[in-house]
């Protein structure tokens, strides 16, 4: 999911991944601190920096059951699945509340 960071007006794109019927936290990658963003890493986790100067968060252990997202007003939230970006704000419209689950059928 990437958006621009309404307080730093930089990019942020937090990773997610799907594993046993949930989704889990894996990465976030932000560019400048500002309200909202990382400043310490909790244990396990570690801070890389990417070759464009990003700052990639990792080891999170976050299972989350749902994901919640507000779509914003003034920049668009980006869904992006096995290379496919879909606009937020075109799919659903500014300022909607958009909700991620995980659900498995077993058959």
């Amino acid at each position: 999911m990437g958006f621009v960071h309404s307080v730093n007006k930089t990019p942020l794109t937090d990773i997610y991944e799907i594993r046993g019927g949930g989704i889990y936290v894996v990465e976030t990658v932000y560019y400048s601190f500002g309200a909202g963003v990382q400043t310490e890493l909790a244990e396990g986790q570690t801070l890389r920096y990417g070759e464009d100067g990003a700052m990639i968060v990792s080891g999170f252990a976050q299972r989350m059951d749902d994901l919640q997202y507000r779509v914003g007003t003034v920049s668009d939230h980006t869904l992006t699945i096995g290379g496919r970006q879909v606009s937020l704000r075109a799919l659903c419209g500014k300022n909607a509340a958009v909700r991620f689950s995980c659900a498995w059928r077993l058959f």
